[in-house]
């Protein structure tokens, strides 16, 4: 049984790695947030300690340190996204490996500031690419493999996730803490691509605005127009008033079902990291870099129908 520490607890994605961390048969030994909304322990791990300071946290954690018996094993970084590289490296100089949530960081250099805090500690941080481990995209990439086309396949990325006026307030909506919306829901879809369709040749944005954006990306076997949105006014008429999200993926013209089949991919995430066989460093730096590109690029006018279907409802 391995013991484990939690940053970030009253997050909404922290309910999924605590049941991850209880699913394969470890232990949540302590918890942090500066919000104490963490009523989910109760059901997970009741006996797990929590903390409202990180200095007591810390403290916490290097005193369990002194014994071998009690000493944490792991600390997993839920924190909002400026947050994540103060919290791996502290779980790293900890005497611990780190599972964080995506995205890792928000630039290479970051990685690479990470890569040297690894040699230091000889710890090691995971991301969260949950995506890689779903079965249709895992066929998906079989059969990309399998074909060996000469051709490229036409890919359309479309994904629309409703939010409410909470989230601007909200760190999320801060470009400074969450580093943009591309970032903060699309970089699991441009980690996605890559495992599927290889390295990427080129990226271009053609939107970008608090809400959405979209552009197009050209890989070694796929030519990609995306389209990411939090506005809810973007929902295809299909869909309005019915669920708040939508979700397409077409290869070659032909829909990507992966709609289900999302509920244990963070256990799943969490049985592979404890095998040995997690994502690291180098495995995240392909969609750390489309996004740090994506941020820092010039909007350009779409060419030779490389523009997403929906950016004709922006004009």
């Amino acid at each position: 049984m391995k013991r484990f520490a939690l940053i970030g607890a009253a997050g909404y994605i922290a309910p999924r790695h605590m049941r991850a961390i209880k699913d394969t048969g470890n232990e949540l030994v302590s918890a942090y947030d500066i919000n104490d909304s963490v009523g989910i322990i109760d059901s997970i791990s009741p006996q797990s300690e929590f903390f409202t300071e990180f200095e007591r946290f810390t403290e916490h954690a290097w005193t369990l340190k002194r014994n071998p018996g009690t000493a944490l094993d792991y600390v997993a970084v839920c924190s909002p996204n400026y947050l994540h590289h103060a919290h791996i490296a502290a779980g790293l100089r900890l005497g611990c490996d780190v599972i964080c949530e995506k995205p890792l960081v928000p630039t290479p250099a970051i990685l690479d500031e990470l890569a040297l805090v690894e040699q230091e500690t000889g710890k090691r941080v995971y991301n969260i690419l949950q995506l890689r481990h779903h079965k249709a995209i895992l066929d998906l990439k079989d059969k990309v493999a399998r074909e060996a086309s000469e051709h490229k396949y036409d890919v359309e990325l479309t994904y629309i996730t409703s939010r409410g006026k909470w989230y601007m307030e909200s760190w999320k909506g801060d470009p400074r803490k969450s580093f943009g919306v591309a970032t903060n829901i699309g970089v699991h879809f441009y980690d996605m691509l890559h495992f599927i369709f290889g390295k990427l040749q080129r990226n271009v944005v053609h939107f970008t605005s608090e809400y959405k954006a979209a552009g197009y990306l050209e890989y070694e076997k796929a030519r990609v127009r995306w389209f990411l949105s939090i506005d809810a006014n973007d929902l295809p008429e299909s869909v309005k008033g019915k669920k708040p999200t939508y979700r397409s993926i077409t290869v070659n013209g032909e829909e990507m079902e992966f709609s289900e089949g999302f509920t244990d991919l963070h256990t799943t995430s969490y049985q592979e990291i404890l095998a040995g066989r997690g994502y690291g460093i180098e495995d995240a730096r392909h969609c750390v870099e489309t996004v740090n590109t994506i941020r820092s690029s010039a909007i350009v006018s779409p060419q030779n129908e490389e523009g997403h279907p929906f950016l004709a409802r922006l004009t």
